[in-house]
């Protein structure tokens, strides 16, 4: 049998910076790649941050205009970014929904959504702070980025 490269594995991540990206495009799914950090540079995620923004972000994000569309969102293992796949939506609109979700995330004053035992299988590792602060700097990030061009720096093809 042979075995096929996956997509992600074809993106040059020695020229990857933070930002915004098309990740691939299945029928009506995008898979938009919310990159928050060089890879391999040496500056991950937390698990305690990782694990806290993706609560508060997907929970934001089901909540949001484009709940209906929304699929999936949760963390990269390499601790650089997070996975959303959304149905049948213009990536300008993703983008400002991103960046939304972002500061929603920001102005909220409540407990971490889902920090129980009934609703998490590592509650304890939850924290509004660190979720913040994550936020904050992709955020920061974001503002910096153009809203029409979502496509990977070109580098070396692997």
């Amino acid at each position: 049998m042979e075995i096929q490269r996956i997509t992600s594995f074809e993106v040059d991540h020695g020229v990857l910076l933070p930002g915004f990206y098309i990740s691939r495009i299945d029928g009506d799914v995008t898979t938009y790649d919310l990159r928050t950090r060089r890879p391999n540079g040496g500056d991950y995620m937390s698990n305690l941050a990782m694990h806290s923004a993706e609560h508060m972000y997907a929970t934001f994000l089901r909540n949001g205009p484009m709940k209906a569309d929304i699929i999936y969102f949760g963390p990269m293992g390499c601790q650089t970014g997070f996975y959303l796949l959304v149905r049948s939506q213009a990536p300008a609109a993703v983008f400002a929904e991103v960046k939304r979700v972002l500061r929603e995330i920001l102005a909220y004053d409540g407990p971490v959504f889902g920090a129980s035992a009934k609703e998490c299988g590592n509650y304890r590792n939850l924290d509004l702070d660190a979720a913040k602060a994550e936020c904050q700097a992709y955020l920061t990030v974001l503002e910096g980025c153009s809203d029409t061009d979502f496509s990977y720096p070109k580098g070396d093809n692997i």
